[in-house]
């Protein structure tokens, strides 16, 4: 079992929901997080001030799959998060030693 998190730009969340659901991904867990990759964020200007936007809004969307679903959740969302400019995202992918539905007790893959 694999743990694929993606951060996203906020305004594909419904592009990638929409790509992840098409393929069977039952469910995602979203977190409204802040940071930066190589853009190293960005100056704004405001009432005529210039200041450092150090930490960009980001999207962080986490799935727990199967190990035969990883290469095409990684496709979904690298084609749905795409826009072509700096500040796309990063997918990453962890092992998951062990997953329990809390209702069932159920563990493994039983309970994705």
């Amino acid at each position: 079992m694999k743990l694929v998190s993606a951060i996203i730009k906020p305004f594909k969340l419904d592009d990638v929901r929409e790509a992840l659901s098409d393929i069977g991904v039952q469910g995602i867990t979203v977190t409204e997080v802040k940071g930066f990759g190589r853009q190293q964020g960005h100056t704004e200007l405001y009432r005529g001030a210039e200041y450092v936007v150090d930490f960009l809004p980001k999207v962080k969307v986490e799935i727990a799959i199967r190990n035969e679903d990883l290469d095409r959740t990684i496709e979904a969302i690298t084609e749905a998060a795409a826009t072509g400019k700096i500040g796309d995202g990063k997918i990453f992918v962890t092992e998951l030693e062990q997953v329990i539905r809390i209702r069932t007790s159920e563990s493994g893959e039983d309970a994705l």
